[in-house]
């Protein structure tokens, strides 16, 4: 008897309590990360994000093994919970893995509302013809939005009505990743279609800083051989897609903006653009989310020095320059430009904290600004833009600072009008919670 209690107190002393302190200390990080990230506004998701039935999780942690980021969900008290929502960028990985059906991806949450249009599972909004995918649905993420608008072609095909006369089958607007797959996708299943994207094919990936790296899940074009998992940069990812534009044939129409779309009275569409007018059977938008910036409104937004992108961070030397916005564009774009040759960066923000971006972001951020490369101005708000000074409330104080450049990353401005003038449908969603607009 003796020596299987001294197997079993041996058992208990190197193996069961190492695991089960290791289990507490996680644990105990976990719920710290989770205090933090409520002091800090970090808890309040931007858009889509994983919400974990409490009633039927059972703690297995295999949300959390199967996620790509790190430390999105951690368990506190047996439970799955929401640790860092501003990091979580829908994978949807979490939804998958889970055993026994606990998490189910919703957008917003009880306070923070997300505006996006009514969309069927299979991709049609309100008005039957009228497809979207992508960004524009809540998908921001390249490889769900590249297989988005595959599964839409699919769909849409199902129900595609008689091609008008002089028509085509389908009219792709947006030529980013969902729009590519969706085009290729048409091609390969031997419809007529037409792609139109506003300035490069690409997207909002062509607004990316030079040399920015993109977090890729793995994904894969149809008919293209898959990138796996990993990280790209820009440039990589462009170039990819420049391939695959190039070896399949696939046309197009850059430079083209559509302006409206009508229904016909025998079914179909009329798309208006800045260059034609076309019928079509069927419509797929895969355009972002922002494709407008968002202005500050102020005297002087207009003048030529001020942009609200920012591309080539070298070009920018010897100058002063004020970014203006608090999210991972605004930050990645002030750090980028303190590390140009004698550049002077400040960085304004309307919040007192800056909290929603990226940890590494944030860290960078604080670096730069104790190394005194970038000057943080909290809170404040621009309030006139001159010829070689901006104006600027910070913290109830008038500041004047001069300067050569503004860079303003506000955000973007949803295109409500021209989907409600096609008659599609808006919803704020708040979680499990959705109200009509």
């Amino acid at each position: 008897m003796l020596p299987y209690l001294v197997v079993i107190a041996l058992i208990l002393v190197f193996f069961v309590w190492p695991a089960w302190r290791n289990f507490r200390r996680e644990e105990a990080e976990a719920r710290q990360a989770w205090e933090n990230a409520r002091e800090a506004g970090r808890h309040e998701p931007t858009s889509i994000r994983p919400w974990v039935n409490v009633e039927r999780c059972m703690g297995s942690g295999a949300c959390i093994a199967a996620c790509p980021e790190k430390k999105i969900l951690q368990v506190i008290d047996g439970q799955a919970r929401l640790v860092n929502a501003t990091a979580c960028v829908g994978h949807g990985a979490c939804e998958a893995a889970c055993p026994v059906q606990a998490i189910e991806l919703v957008f917003g949450s009880e306070r923070r509302g997300v505006a996006i249009p009514q969309v069927s599972p299979e991709f049609q909004t309100n008005v039957p013809g009228i497809y979207i995918a992508g960004e524009l649905g809540g998908m921001g993420l390249i490889a769900n939005a590249v297989e988005q608008g595959t599964r839409a072609l699919s769909h849409l095909q199902q129900g595609l009505g008689p091609k008008p006369e002089g028509g085509v089958d389908l009219v792709i607007v947006g030529a980013g990743p969902a729009g590519i797959a969706a085009g290729l996708e048409a091609k390969k299943r031997g419809l007529s279609y037409m792609l139109i994207e506003q300035e490069e094919f690409g997207g909002a990936i062509r607004h990316y800083p030079r040399q920015k790296m993109v977090m890729s899940r793995g994904f894969e074009l149809p008919g293209c051989n898959p990138i796996p998992p990993g990280t790209l940069s820009k440039e990589e990812l462009i170039e990819h897609l420049s391939e695959q534009v190039r070896q399949q044939d696939l046309k197009i129409n850059e430079r083209e903006r559509v302006e409206a779309v009508d229904p016909l009275p025998g079914g179909g569409f009329t798309v208006r653009t800045s260059k034609r007018e076309m019928k079509s059977s069927s419509v797929l938008l895969t355009v972002g989310r922002r494709g407008t910036p968002r202005r500050l409104n102020v005297a002087g937004e207009d003048s030529a020095k001020v942009a609200y992108r920012l591309i080539d961070p070298e070009l920018y030397q010897h100058a002063h320059i004020l970014v203006v916005g608090g999210g991972d564009s605004a930050v990645e774009a002030a750090c980028a430009l303190s590390e140009q040759t004698d550049n002077r960066v400040a960085l304004s923000y309307r919040r007192a904290t800056i909290n929603r971006p990226k940890a590494d972001n944030q860290k960078r951020l604080q670096e730069a600004a104790e190394a005194g490369r970038v000057q943080l101005l909290l809170p404040s708000q621009v309030k006139e833009i001159g010829v070689d000074r901006v104006h600027i409330d910070h913290d109830g104080e008038e500041l004047v600072l001069p300067n050569d450049y503004v860079f303003v990353f506000a955000g973007g401005v949803l295109p409500t009008k021209f989907l409600q003038s096609s008659g599609v449908k808006m919803q704020q969603h708040f979680g499990k919670r959705v109200e009509e607009l």
